[in-house]
């Protein structure tokens, strides 16, 4: 027995062909098509139905092949004129014991509305098996009788990839846990699953046909470039990460995305015709970031034992302070200050804090290690509220930014232009827009104030700064007190 499986579908097929009245009586069983030569609409008629990619057949109204194109010649092995003329697929394309079951389904569709599916197993020319998959209908002439059948088929499998290929575009674009995103030549968004319209953060049908400038606040140049680069050189071998900041209800969200990259191209043009780009991608910001916080750790953690190592070699205690400020430096800021308290008066009478500059890095767009500075014991001028008055009174940490031109009172973003104004007031370096103050403390005692800054190339100091500059100054202080001891007692 054959395996076999049918189903009505919607009455509304494809267009029927025209019956044939030579096709009909087997006049047309010589023709590529099947179709008889009696002028240019036949001829028409059977280059249309080779030219098709999809194999079919018909019968007229006693079950007698009327047509037969080379894409049925190509899965079974029959010729058109070997086919043509037949009375069903008795004896030749089915085996016998089949014959009269596979001939009934066949026709009665002719008799029913709509199309019907079935799946046979037919025999090739060369003695083999094939399963297929038809799609037949029936045919009225033109007093409205049933005049015939038309069937479309093509294996089974052939079938069935194509449903997986649909199945995998369907699921890649519901329910995927990634995003996809199909652009087209003009870099317009065409197709958009729900995991990327949530990255953007907007709805599947309002992100298309928009520019990816609209939907990418940063980053969008150097999507557009890998997206240029796909059109033109083909899809590259390996993911690549992209950096970029999309809106958000506060503001700006800046994520990092894996991305892949397909070309796409029609497979109906005999040249490659690219169609678009295919992009999928998937949100890696949260482990990126964590592995940053992780090589960032490591790379200070090296840095302090080695700062140690070297500032245990320095006989001056003071160049051991500024020893564990270079390491501290690297990566983490453009230049250090170090201002100690200045002597108490000897009456002993309150007064503000007073701090003396002692070491300071090279400024003025200049580095290099840290060095002391002669002052001759003159106080820093800084003004009330200054971040290094206020990291003495609270004994911890102090951040300032300098704020944006236009707002006055927000940070300044990284590669904005720094006012020099800013920093000169508060007897820093020109080119400083962060600062980091964190206090001195040894036995019980603030001894000073340490103080990083960074220019406008990097970004504002963070609670982590805060913390392993806390770690540095613990460090400074230790080397700072033994060298006020061994002050004294050589005075």
């Amino acid at each position: 027995m054959s395996a076999s499986r049918s189903e009505t579908t919607d009455p509304r097929g494809p267009d029927k062909p025209e019956p044939d009245p030579e096709s009909e009586s087997g006049a047309g069983a010589g023709g590529g098509g099947g179709a008889g030569r009696d002028g240019g609409g036949s001829d028409l008629l059977a280059a249309l139905l080779d030219g098709m990619d999809a194999a079919l057949c018909a019968f007229d109204a006693h079950g007698v092949i009327t047509h037969w194109n080379r894409e049925a010649e190509r899965i079974l092995g029959w010729s058109a004129e070997e086919a043509v003329g037949r009375q069903g697929f008795a004896g030749w394309a089915v085996r016998t014991a089949d014959a009269d079951e596979v001939q009934a389904r066949l026709m009665a569709v002719m008799e029913t509305p709509g199309r019907q599916v079935d799946e046979f197993a037919l025999l090739r020319k060369d003695g083999g098996r094939v399963l297929i998959r038809t799609q037949s209908s029936g045919m009225r002439g033109a007093d409205g009788k049933p005049a015939g059948v038309y069937s479309a088929f093509s294996e089974v499998h052939e079938q069935i990839d194509l449903e997986r290929s649909i199945a995998l575009s369907e699921a890649l674009f519901d329910d995927a846990s990634w995003g996809v995103v199909l652009v087209d030549v003009d870099l317009r968004p065409t197709v958009v699953n729900g995991y990327a319209a949530r990255a953007f953060g907007s709805g599947r049908v309002s992100v298309l046909g928009r520019p990816l400038g609209e939907l990418v606040v940063q980053g969008v140049e150097e999507l557009e470039a890998a997206l240029h680069h796909v059109l033109a050189e083909g899809a590259p071998k390996s993911p690549a990460e992209l950096w970029v900041s999309v809106p958000a209800a506060d503001g700006e969200r800046r994520r990092c995305w894996r991305s892949g990259f397909l070309r796409l191209a029609s497979p109906l043009a005999e040249e490659p015709v690219p169609l678009g780009v295919g992009w999928m991608f998937q949100d890696v910001t949260e482990s990126k970031l964590a592995a940053q916080e992780a090589d960032r750790l490591r790379f200070r953690s090296s840095q302090l034992y080695r700062a140690g190592r070297a500032a245990a070699e320095c006989e001056d205690p003071m160049e051991a302070a500024t020893v564990y400020l270079d390491f501290a430096l690297a990566g983490f800021a453009d230049h250090a200050l170090i201002d100690l308290v200045a002597v108490e008066r000897p009456d002993g009478s309150a007064a503000p804090v007073r701090l003396v500059r002692v070491a300071e890095t090279p400024s003025g767009g200049g580095s290099g290690p840290g060095m002391p500075v002669e002052t001759g014991g003159i106080p820093v001028r800084y003004m009330t509220g200054h971040p290094a008055l206020q990291a003495m009174d609270r004994n911890g940490s102090v951040r300032a930014s300098a704020p944006t031109a236009a707002s006055g009172g927000s940070a300044q973003a990284p590669g904005a232009v720094p006012s020099p104004a800013w920093a000169s007031s508060r007897q820093w370096p020109p080119d400083s827009v962060h600062a980091l103050c964190t206090v001195l403390r040894s036995r019980g005692r603030s001894l000073g104030v340490v103080t990083f800054l960074r220019g406008a190339s990097r970004a504002a100091f963070e609670r982590p700064d805060a913390v392993y500059a806390e770690d540095v100054t613990i460090r400074v202080a230790a080397a700072l007190d033994l060298f006020e001891v061994l002050s004294a007692l050589s005075d």
